[in-house]
């Protein structure tokens, strides 16, 4: 009684353990093209993205490169390492962008863009924040307006910086054209300018700068130096959209010290974040986060919430950015970080083909099985059919080989292993096997028979 109580579970998980390898033998090959072929997909699909991020800045000591280093911590969490490039500024940014396959990203200043082959192929990630442009001089010479500068030195910044193609513009638009009426333009950067200015070697000059900086900060402590006033902000703001009229109130710089010690009428471009269509996608809502981590809170200028944006770029929104500004993070960045995201938002394109690969193969899984097992049972009945047809017209010895045939395929029948759901077409062989060595044993009875009747 123990013994068949014990059997029964036995039998039972044996079952189970070859109901599992049928359904291997069943799906496991269309679940392993399928797989072979997802990953020949996947090759052809956007590589991962790399460990490093090349971003072309500008001057050491000016706010963009120092951006590009508060980003930088941000990466350096995420598992890349952002490098930021020193360059003169946003012309050589932009020649960076265009001809330098290591670097796909860039910070330049709006109202640059360079006359290159290819600049429009370039895209828009987001607008930074604004810096405002400072037009310098000495306390002794009075500058009310632009138009002031007419036959004046004027220091318009380093050649391929931003400062220097805003401020040239700013001024041919007001009528001071370098070489005319004794009006000369220097190429000089901000490093010297402060003290350029107090030694009368320059009569102005032009920054393009953070109200944050401390450059800044010295310019309005020292009483030698004034910062021109825009009363035309307005004006400027709408003929050159990627400008805005902007205020810095008095003291909020130091309010101890009341800087400034009055109110300042300035306009600001914005820095643009800037990208090359090779940029991989990974990337693109990262940056974007670190921006509104970093810029969200405003600054001197703006106000809080303000920027980053979308207003003041200047080339066509990469689909990917103006998706995070309206709708946040996707789901998978939000959840899973920059790697496991890359990796399933890779993989994601192809579910849809793999489906529509996997269905036929599940399909023909089946009958490929069945015909593959049932051919294990079938092949035995050629011998069988061989055998039924030699029966009559022979002699006693071939019937008793044919009977040991029989027997031969009998015993190897016993060691074959043939899945639970098949069996019926076993036992119907064995039926078979069973009812031609009745046939050989009859035939063989009856030829007894009849020489016993002869004696």
């Amino acid at each position: 009684m123990n013994k068949r109580t014990s059997a029964a579970p036995i039998q039972f998980f044996e079952e189970l353990k070859q109901r599992r390898r049928d359904l291997v033998k069943s799906f496991g090959p269309a679940v392993l093209v399928t797989l072979i072929g997802f990953l020949i997909a996947l090759y052809f699909v956007e590589p991962p993205p790399s460990s490093q991020l090349v971003v072309a800045a500008g001057p050491r000591n000016g706010n963009y490169y120092a951006t590009t280093r508060e980003y930088a911590e941000i990466f350096e969490q995420n598992g890349v390492e952002l490098v930021s490039l020193e360059t003169v500024g946003s012309i050589e940014n932009y020649k960076l962008l265009l001809n330098d396959p290591q670097v796909n990203l860039a910070i330049v200043q709006a109202g640059t863009v360079p006359d290159l082959p290819g600049v429009e192929k370039l895209e828009s990630l987001a607008s930074l924040y604004r810096e405002p442009l400072w037009v310098i001089h000495h306390s002794d010479v009075e500058i009310r307006d632009l138009s002031d500068l007419q036959g004046k030195r004027i220091a318009i910044g380093e050649m391929d910086s931003g400062t220097h193609v805003l401020s040239e513009m700013l001024l041919n638009e007001n009528g001071v054209v370098n070489g005319e009426a004794e009006t000369q333009f220097l190429f000089q950067g901000r490093g010297q300018l402060q003290q350029m200015i107090l030694d009368r070697e320059i009569d102005a000059g032009f920054l393009v700068m953070s109200a944050e900086s401390q450059l800044v900060r010295e310019i309005l402590l020292e009483p030698k130096i004034e910062v021109m006033d825009f009363q035309r902000g307005q004006a400027y703001s709408r003929r050159f959209p990627f400008l805005k009229a902007v205020t810095l109130e008095q003291g909020v710089v130091d309010l101890q010290l009341n800087l400034p010690n009055e109110r300042i009428n300035l306009i600001a471009p914005v820095a643009n974040l800037v990208a090359t269509p090779e940029l991989h996608d990974a990337y693109i809502p990262l940056l974007i986060e670190s921006a509104i981590q970093i810029h969200d809170g405003g600054n001197l200028v703006s106000a809080p919430s303000e920027m980053p944006a979308l207003d003041g770029v200047e080339f066509d929104v990469n689909p990917i950015a103006r998706h995070y500004f309206q709708h946040g993070p996707s789901f998978l960045q939000k959840f899973f970080g920059l790697w496991i995201a890359s990796i399933i938002d890779r993989a994601k394109i192809m579910f849809v083909p793999l489906i529509v690969l996997l269905i036929p193969l599940v399909k023909l899984a089946p009958p490929v099985y069945r015909w593959q097992i049932r051919s294990r049972i079938y092949r035995w009945y050629a011998l069988l059919r061989g055998i039924d047809q030699s029966v009559r017209g022979t002699e006693s010895t071939e019937r008793a080989q044919l009977l040991q045939n029989l027997l031969d395929i009998e015993k190897e029948l016993g060691d074959i292993n043939v899945p639970l759901s098949y069996m019926e077409e076993f036992y119907n062989l064995r039926l078979h096997i069973d009812l031609l060595k009745r046939r050989l044993s009859e035939s063989e009875t009856g030829d007894e028979s009849t020489s016993m009747s002869e004696d």
